[in-house]
């Protein structure tokens, strides 16, 4: 499991400096969902089901966002975490949209929507992070340090070394 306690090392890079050039890089639904606090369907998006080893990004800032470590299957369709990798990673907001009071999640940096956090999960702290896929870019464990983020190789690493 990651510390939230402790934050992730920076990854630099660069924000969109206009919506058209946001556009550019997302999918219309990635846009719809991160810029207009949208939902994608349960059961069809990319990671709901996804048990490789590696870590959740911001599509659109890259900050390492969550681990699949704390990855757990909520059975909602959607990819559920117990934690986020730290406490600057992600923010929490009150959600009085669709006749419900919930809390939302935003990214630290871009701030994009994430999804919501409730507290009906099976961590020591009792919360699901449920997630869409199409706020992250998922970083299999063998990429991390092709893609920049060598520095969270240590996890997965110290994870294998446990199970021996």
């Amino acid at each position: 499991m990651t510390d939230p306690s402790t934050p992730p090392p920076a990854i630099e890079c660069k924000l969109p400096e206009s919506d058209a050039e946001l556009r550019k890089l997302l999918t219309p639904e990635q846009y719809r969902v991160m810029r207009e606090n949208g939902t994608e369907m349960p059961f069809r998006n990319e990671y709901w089901n996804n048990k490789r080893p590696g870590i959740y990004v911001d599509r659109i800032s890259g900050e390492a966002l969550f681990s699949s470590l704390d990855k757990f299957d909520s059975g909602t369709g959607w990819p559920s975490f117990t934690r986020p990798m730290g406490v600057a990673a992600v923010r929490e907001l009150k959600d009085s949209s669709h006749g419900m009071v919930r809390t939302e999640v935003r990214s630290g940096k871009s701030n994009s929507h994430l999804g919501h956090v409730f507290p009906d999960g099976p961590g020591p702290e009792g919360l699901r992070y449920c997630i869409n896929s199409a706020s992250l870019r998922f970083i299999p464990a063998e990429d991390l340090e092709k893609e920049g983020y060598g520095a969270f190789k240590k996890l997965f690493e110290d994870r294998k070394h446990s199970k021996d």
